[in-house]
């Protein structure tokens, strides 16, 4: 290899690397490359801006609501005396003082916030954490917080929570910061659900909470994210290619990310600076083999049996069937795709009992069931399962691209 050849392979490979770095899947997304939303984001801003409010964001996993959370902190941090004070995740263990303790243990001590009237240490690492009381309450919370100034604290994931107690202390403490008129905000992240459960504990905490609801992305929006990081690493895209991308992501930013990065990628290093329709296939085949090994096991509990089964099928007709924004669809949704899949008409009858199979533990469960019989909506537990069953049943043939286009029109 000559001086020029390396030169040639030095700019590749730091475009790979820009590539790298302008799509980020396994990452909430920054402020730069967080396209649309614009109505979340204003409704969001208006709850932070009234004294008494607090915000909950909800919708299904990977619609964006933790980057909707970062972006709140970009945009407001200057309005906060801490920005990024409470940007706390919950898990399985979370408890309402375990909460409060990591929450307040990124809330550094002043001079003007002391909750004594005292100066901190001398050291200038003191937190709040340490005037938390033994026993924990929303009005000891509440106590601490309103000697700071305006504060802006981020809960992530309060679906996980699963210690009910705390679900309601959690509601007890936002209708007590909001009828003390105390300057913090509180902005909760989670699944519908979890917001169902959290107002269920107190009904009248309603009043004092802004609900966001984080749709699926819009194709608009999408193009926008492909189109922004594109732009900041000096490529284009052939609109085959764009749409096959737009249509795979399921609206979920998260492939959008995935299934640019890897198309750009491959298009570089066959030395093009545009992506053209192989380049997705390519992709996809990437994204399936380097997708969260969560999602895979999640697809092979759902579709393997001992003998001949048609699980793989049915999953892949809920994947493809119609949804309402919620994401939940009947059993009459199913039968469309159902029938293009297996090339002959399909009825409830041919599938319903692997739909009640996918509601069951040994399936993961993979759907979630409501409702009454003969009346039942169904919803994947976990929305990212969706593109990965739809691009996984394109690798193994049991959909066409051709096929996809027909559902859709």
């Amino acid at each position: 290899m000559d001086m020029n050849e390396k030169l040639v392979a030095n700019d590749k490979y730091e475009r790979i690397t820009q590539i790298a770095r302008s799509f980020s899947p396994s990452a909430p997304i920054d402020r730069r490359a967080f396209a649309g939303r614009v109505a979340q984001i204003t409704d969001a801003i208006n709850a932070c801006a009234q004294r008494g409010q607090h915000v909950v964001i909800f919708g299904e996993r990977g619609a964006g609501k933790t980057s909707l959370a970062n972006v709140l902190v970009h945009i407001l941090g200057t309005k906060f005396s801490t920005p990024a004070c409470g940007s706390i995740n919950c898990d399985q263990t979370t408890t309402f003082a375990s909460l409060w303790k990591a929450i307040f243990s990124e809330i550094a001590v002043t001079k003007n916030s002391h909750p004594l009237g005292i100066k901190g240490g001398s050291n200038g690492e003191d937190t709040l954490a340490q005037f938390l009381p033994e026993n924990v309450t929303p009005d000891a919370v509440r106590a601490i917080l309103q000697k700071r100034d305006r504060l802006l604290i981020i809960i992530d994931e309060i679906d996980r929570i699963k210690d009910k107690t705390t679900t309601t202390l959690l509601a007890d403490t936002i209708k007590s910061l909001s009828d003390h008129s105390v300057d913090v905000t509180l902005v909760l992240v989670g699944v519908a659900e979890s917001v169902d459960t959290l107002i269920a504990e107190h009904e009248s905490v309603q009043r004092a909470l802004i609900q966001v609801h984080m749709p699926r992305m819009s194709p608009v929006e999408l193009d926008k994210i492909i189109d922004h990081g594109l732009q900041a690493v000096g490529m284009t895209i052939d609109q085959q290619a764009r749409q096959r991308i737009g249509k795979l992501s399921q609206g979920l930013p998260h492939y959008t990310h995935l299934l640019a990065l890897h198309a750009a990628q491959t298009a570089v290093v066959q030395d093009r600076l545009n992506i053209v329709i192989e380049d997705t296939h390519r992709a996809l085949q990437k994204a399936l083999k380097h997708a969260q090994q969560s999602i895979a096991n999640d697809f092979h509990r759902a579709t393997t049996s001992s003998g001949e089964t048609r699980y793989p099928q049915v999953l892949l007709a809920c994947a493809l069937a119609s949804m309402d924004q919620h994401g939940y669809f009947t059993a009459g949704d199913v039968t469309t795709p159902m029938s293009v899949i297996m090339g002959k008409p399909c009825g409830t009858a041919s599938f319903s009992q692997h739909l009640n199979g996918l509601c069951e533990h040994q399936r993961g469960p993979t759907l979630q069931r409501t409702g009454v019989p003969r009346a039942y909506k169904y919803k994947f537990k976990n929305a990212i399962l969706r593109p990965y069953v739809i691009m996984k049943g394109l690798e193994t043939g049991l959909i066409s691209d051709e096929s996809m286009a027909r559902l859709a029109s």
